[in-house]
């Protein structure tokens, strides 16, 4: 980037006083966005759906464990590296503590389609602690449209058909493991919900490296795709797509 031009203190706060005017408003709007999130009608999930975790297979509604609200988190799986997507491991890196979701009826997961075996592993290298689970050979993926094969399920990424996507040049949105995150309600009876789901920049938000980096004067020096995993500092990135 070219060099900040310099001011007087003066000038300076005169500048960001303006700047204050428009991140107020911004705020506002966020406000307003999330309250018609809130408002979004629900669609209950009838399907039957088995995950592998730490404790065996279990069902959707086990996910909850005994909370209110469930947040997945679809974390793309790396076939050719073993492990889940770099850019996916940015986000979940920055999931931080999920007690102060849990003290909110709220539980966060990630589900990949890696092999649970293969899942837990790779869970324990990056040094996480929030849940895992696996979907392989589930339809999990494919009906929350985070994995495209029209093989099995219509592919559709982002609210977009394949023809609108590839309209629009995001070819390698059609096919394989994409990310995204979900939301799901329970209610008193154990029936499920689902209330919420985005995909692509939708995730933007859950990157708290990001909303760091936004601050600064060099802001986001990289695309999301080019950071490597956490442990591979000094090695060459492995870009997501």
């Amino acid at each position: 980037m070219d060099r900040p031009t310099v001011v007087s203190r003066d000038e300076w706060l005169t500048a960001r006083k303006q700047l204050l005017a428009e991140e107020r408003a911004q705020t506002h709007r966020q406000d307003a966005l999330a309250a018609r999130r809130r408002e979004l009608p629900m669609v209950v999930v009838d399907k039957k759906y088995e995950f592998e975790g730490p404790k065996g297979r279990v069902g959707l509604a086990e996910l909850f464990d005994g909370q209110r609200q469930l947040i997945v988190y679809h974390m793309m799986w790396r076939w050719d590296l073993d492990a889940g997507c770099p850019s996916c491991a940015l986000l979940l890196d920055n999931v931080g503590h999920t007690e102060h979701l849990e003290y909110n009826d709220t539980r966060f997961v990630a589900v990949s389609r890696g092999p649970w075996e293969t899942l837990n592993r790779y869970r324990d290298r990056m040094g996480w602690t929030f849940p895992m689970y696996s979907s392989y050979n589930s339809d999990f993926n494919y009906d929350f449209h985070a994995t495209q094969d029209e093989s099995i399920a219509p592919v559709e990424y982002n609210y977009a058909s394949k023809s609108e996507m590839q309209a629009k040049g995001l070819n390698w949105q059609t096919e394989g493991e994409q990310p995204g995150t979900s939301v799901f309600w329970r209610d008193d009876d154990n029936a499920v919900f689902h209330t919420y789901s985005s995909y692509a920049r939708g995730g933007d938000i859950l990157i708290g490296t990001n909303n760091y980096l936004d601050l600064t004067p060099l802001g986001r020096q990289k695309h999301v795709a080019e950071f490597p995993h956490h442990d591979r500092y000094g090695s060459t990135a492995t870009p997501c797509h």
